[in-house]
């Protein structure tokens, strides 16, 4: 396993001062993003794809610091009622699979998207439980005209240019657990498989090591996101998980997300990296920063020490078994 970042959170830099930064901390691998919610600010596929000096300048960059691309990230809702958000987010999906093939990348990410509850929805609708019956009626009508129809002709695009995606299961999104990731998968095509993403299974009351089995017991294991998510027991015990208030109202919300190490200890991080080991996952393990307690710089830090220390002892045969 290498140990890697999503360059997403070095937006404000320049991307040769964000290459050197990871380079210098011992990185090995980077995550780039190339539009939906995470947006483009280090490449855009469009530009890239139109224009053969920026490319080769592009990956001369990555070349000369010793790095290698996990995956090119474009996190979006092609899914969405509107359409002008939908289009976007679809077109730069598949200009983001088009320039993974260009550059030899295996794994493009996104979400599976969320659509509305019928064609006149202004606003995705997701169903969190199937009673009244409409909330049912509305789950099937997603999942039968829009997600599936949509997912089986990206597996044929993504088929054509040689490239596999990796979606996100998250809270929000028709996505969200393994279950839905798996009949995604099955449903529409053995090229979907998963961006593993504990902080959001966290909160969900997930076990991170029995779902990374499962996962790759179908062989979808396709890339892993290093985020923690620390949960506040008093306000769950009042409030329970599904929590609708601002990420920055962090002392009155049930959860937060967190640098790793800062919601779950050393020993439950072990035992993912562990598990991932004993399952053959073989790719980048892929640092995300989205604390709001600590700044960029220092959840970058921190989170690279961490891992590093964990994936050292990997290495020499420190295995936890799960």
């Amino acid at each position: 396993m290498k140990l890697g970042v999503f360059a997403v959170l070095f937006g404000d830099k320049k991307f040769q001062e964000a290459l050197d930064m990871i380079a210098e901390m011992g990185l090995e691998s980077v995550e780039i993003g190339t539009g939906g919610y995470p947006g483009d600010a280090h490449c855009n596929p469009k530009e890239l794809l139109s224009d053969e000096s920026k490319c080769h300048k592009f990956m001369k960059a990555i070349d000369d610091r010793g790095l290698k691309i996990s995956a090119l990230s474009c996190h979006g809702n092609p899914l969405h009622p509107n359409k002008e958000i939908s289009d976007m987010h679809h077109e730069q999906f598949q200009n983001t699979v088009r320039l993974a093939e260009m550059l030899e990348v295996e794994t493009v990410i996104t979400f599976s998207g969320c659509p509305g509850e019928s064609n006149s929805s202004l606003f995705p609708v997701w169903v969190t439980c199937p009673w009244p019956e409409d909330h049912t009626e509305v789950l099937e009508w997603q999942w039968k005209e829009k997600l599936i129809p949509y997912w089986s002709e990206q597996s044929k695009f993504l088929a054509k240019h040689n490239v596999r995606v990796a979606i996100e299961p998250h809270p929000g999104f028709a996505v969200y657990n393994n279950e839905t990731a798996l009949r995604l998968r099955n449903e529409c095509g053995v090229n979907i498989g998963v961006n593993f993403d504990p902080s959001h299974l966290f909160w969900q009351q997930m076990d991170p090591v029995s779902c990374i089995k499962e996962i790759a017991e179908h062989n979808a294991l396709y890339h892993f996101h290093a985020k923690d998510t620390a949960i506040d027991a008093q306000n769950t015990a009042v409030n329970g998980m599904l929590d609708t208030k601002s990420y920055r109202e962090e002392l009155s919300r049930s959860w937060i997300f967190r640098t790793v190490g800062y919601g779950h200890g050393e020993e439950m991080w072990r035992k993912i990296i562990s598990t991932l080991q004993l399952v053959g996952y073989e790719g980048t393990i892929s640092i995300e920063h989205e604390d709001s307690l600590l700044s960029v710089e220092e959840g970058f830090q921190k989170s690279a020490a961490f891992l590093k220390n964990i994936l050292i002892k990997e290495r020499v045969g420190e295995i936890w078994w799960a």
